[in-house]
């Protein structure tokens, strides 16, 4: 390294100081946050500014603020450090091998994985996580994730799918609709907007079938996410096939009712996605085997599913 690029990397100590003064908008602020002395700080500044060649800081009645000069780089630094931090924290986890980043998708990582993922945390207090919300496929390298809970087919390219389990779906509306609109056999839906979710592609379809009908051609709303489809079914605005189990709180409070009561086991079903050359490292594996066994005690407790 030439001596005119070392002179364009400030020491990381002098960087720190910066960023802590800048933010916090006081040189004893950020004293106390760095565990250094005022003096110490001011010291880190000066050297900073003597290498940078303009004042970084105007002082005030209310304490020091930023020059015109300074507030862009200060954004940059502050970006900067923010970067070396996590880069260093990845490096520190997957060094010794106790990483696990987690792809969820947004309703089922809220509902069912969060009430329950404190049992993994204390079961494996050496493994760090973190989630990622993602719907539909995505490139497990370019994004960093190890893992994914997936709503689908066992279809993922290069990767190893581990079934988690099925779900039951069962056309739902709010009460209002429902008193709206007569419904006292499948044909009775044919009039009426249907909400389609694009995760679950054919489930209607599947669902006529399962009663031996064609679906009709009714009108229909589709939508990515399964929270916006459900918000839909209780403004009002048609009737969806939603699996039971994520909306038990609607239905307890009265939100969403049954449109007509015919459940069937839809063709999508959730399972744990790994790329095959991390599918059987330690925190996936760890993961998986925790993530089948909250599912298989849940199912024990639960009993058999109650037919359609």
């Amino acid at each position: 390294m030439t001596l005119n690029q070392r002179r364009l990397l400030p020491s990381t100590s002098a960087l720190a100081a910066f960023e802590a003064v800048a933010r916090l908008g006081s040189f004893s602020a950020a004293a106390g946050e760095l565990a250094l002395t005022q003096g110490a700080i001011s010291r880190q500044i000066a050297v900073l500014e003597e290498l940078l060649q303009i004042q970084l800081f105007e002082r005030g009645s209310r304490g020091v603020s930023l020059t015109e000069e300074a507030k862009a780089y200060a954004r940059s630094i502050g970006e900067a450090l923010l970067l070396i931090r996590s880069a260093t924290l990845e490096a520190m986890t997957k060094t010794h091998g106790n990483s696990l980043t987690l792809a969820i998708l947004p309703t089922f990582g809220t509902r069912w994985l969060m009430p329950r993922i404190r049992g993994f945390v204390a079961a494996h207090p050496d493994i760090t996580l973190s989630f990622a919300t993602r719907i539909g496929k995505f490139d497990f390298d370019a994004e960093g994730i190890d893992a994914a809970i997936h709503i689908g087919a066992p279809d993922w390219p290069g990767a190893d799918c581990t079934f988690l389990m099925n779900e039951q779906v069962e056309p739902m509306c709010s009460p209002q609709f429902l008193s709206e609109n007569r419904i006292e056999s499948p044909a009775d839906l044919g009039g009426l907007t249907l909400l389609h979710l694009a995760s679950r592609a054919g489930a209607w379809e599947h669902w006529f079938r399962s009663l031996g009908l064609e679906a009709p051609p009714a009108r229909a709303m589709q939508f990515e996410q399964f929270a916006t489809a459900a918000q839909a079914c209780i403004a009002g605005l048609g009737v969806a096939l939603l699996p039971r189990f994520l909306v038990e709180s609607e239905l307890a409070s009265g939100a969403l009712v049954p449109a007509y009561p015919h459940r069937v086991v839809s063709p999508s079903a959730y399972y744990l996605v790994s790329p095959r050359p991390k599918s059987q490292k330690r925190p996936i594996a760890q993961f998986r085997d925790w993530l089948l066994a909250e599912i298989a005690a849940e199912q024990r407790l639960k009993g058999p599913p109650a037919p359609g």
